[in-house]
């Protein structure tokens, strides 16, 4: 009996595999300095000009990476690029981490590992890495758009989008995808889109426009 369970156990391991180290699912914000909602014209009058600069933003709701519990806690990512974002770059981006407080040592490894692994190259060159309240609130409105995020320097607030008081043309979508893998968001206005802080040779402050995202993530 005693061989017939260990053969058993054995057996279900083989067909279940091993258990993900990396099950995580939350909160996903962006914005940029140029429209995401857009046409092709006016798109192509920001290409090369704007659009260099973002903010995103994770919460997770639930979940570990690499066996380590992140429940609560967020990480933001801005990002310097040397070209319009979502377009091909000519030169590596730069990007500054913002790691919530609340994260032991364990969790800053954590969450750093997950925001890389979400952006790819974009955070493949970290200038710095910061501790700070991170503070990602959802509020009601009618498309579930409707964010708050002040992380340090960072902040940035979002609204649905209208369509037809925040239309401007006839031919406008989702020109851009979101800058993040594995994201399900929807397009948004952002009323409010800025860093202030040190690290970069720019700041920026940028109001009512369609450049952000917000919706969730899922990494298994």
């Amino acid at each position: 009996m005693l061989r017939w369970l260990a053969l058993t156990v054995v057996a279900l391991l083989v067909i279940v595999g091993p258990v993900s180290a990396a099950s995580i699912s939350g909160q996903y914000v962006e914005a940029r300095t140029c429209d995401v909602y857009t046409g092709p014209c006016f798109a192509n009058a920001d290409t090369g000009f704007t659009g260099k600069h973002a903010v995103m933003a994770w919460r997770i709701e639930k979940g570990t990476w690499d066996n380590v519990r992140l429940d609560g806690l967020s990480i933001v990512a801005v990002v310097q690029a040397s070209d319009t974002l979502g377009l091909l770059q000519t030169g590596p981006a730069q990007a500054i981490l913002i790691v919530d407080e609340k994260a032991n040592a364990a969790q800053h490894k954590a969450l750093i590992q997950l925001a890389k692994k979400q952006a790819g190259d974009l955070l493949g060159n970290v200038l710095a890495v910061q501790k700070a309240a991170v503070d990602l609130t959802t509020c009601e409105c009618k498309e579930n758009a409707c964010v708050r995020l002040q992380a340090g320097p960072a902040r940035l607030e979002t609204r649905c989008l209208d369509k037809n008081h925040d239309k401007a043309c006839g031919n406008e979508s989702n020109y851009y995808p979101p800058l993040a893998k594995g994201v399900k968001a929807k397009a948004a206005m952002a009323t409010e889109h800025a860093f202030t802080g040190k690290g970069f040779d720019a700041n920026w402050k940028d109001m009512n426009r369609r450049g952000a995202y917000v919706g969730s993530f899922e990494v298994r």
